[in-house]
């Protein structure tokens, strides 16, 4: 009774052969719902905080924002990383929300999605470096920007967020 290993083992958010998971926009699209479908939870240790600070962002000028703060030391990759055994670079990364009912909501699932390890990742960069990034929801990482991807205004990121996350499972 024996068989092949299969050749479509995952690391976390690649295959073996090289194709990748499907994008954001095919997911949203497909509707792949079901609970955390297609994702692996492949997030090293680290710590989310969060604080309130006393500034309004781009088209929230009622609310005060809600910094997130993520913070994840260096490391070595287990067998769920890319390049089990070798070193990755941690991070340090801020993530904004408006502080208003829908922010406060967002800002609950991703708790909850960092709580089962799934919101980051170790992936190589570019540079051929390994290091923690995010694994397949959009931040905000900049308070303002104009319209830039990862900056406010975006008056449907929050609307944006929660489907996506919903369609991964996650409410």
């Amino acid at each position: 009774m024996g068989s092949e290993p299969s050749k479509e083992k995952f690391h976390c958010n690649q295959y073996l052969n090289g194709q990748g998971p499907p994008s954001l926009e095919h997911q949203a699209n497909e509707g792949l719902n079901g609970a955390y479908r297609g994702w692996t939870s492949c997030q090293p240790e680290g710590q989310m905080t969060w604080v309130i600070l006393h500034r309004d962002l781009p088209g929230y000028p009622e609310d005060n924002t809600l910094q997130i703060n993520y913070v994840f030391p260096d490391g070595i990759q287990t067998e769920k990383h890319p390049h089990p055994g070798q070193p990755y670079t941690g991070l340090r990364m801020w993530a904004y929300l408006p502080d208003n009912r829908e922010g406060r909501k967002v800002l609950r699932l991703l708790d909850k999605t960092f709580n089962l390890q799934l919101l980051f990742t170790v992936a190589t960069n570019e540079n051929g470096e390994d290091v923690v990034a995010t694994a397949a929801i959009p931040l905000k990482t900049q308070p303002d920007g104009g319209t830039k991807i990862d900056s406010y205004p975006d008056p449907d990121y929050l609307k944006n967020v929660r489907k996506i996350l919903k369609d991964k499972g996650i409410e």
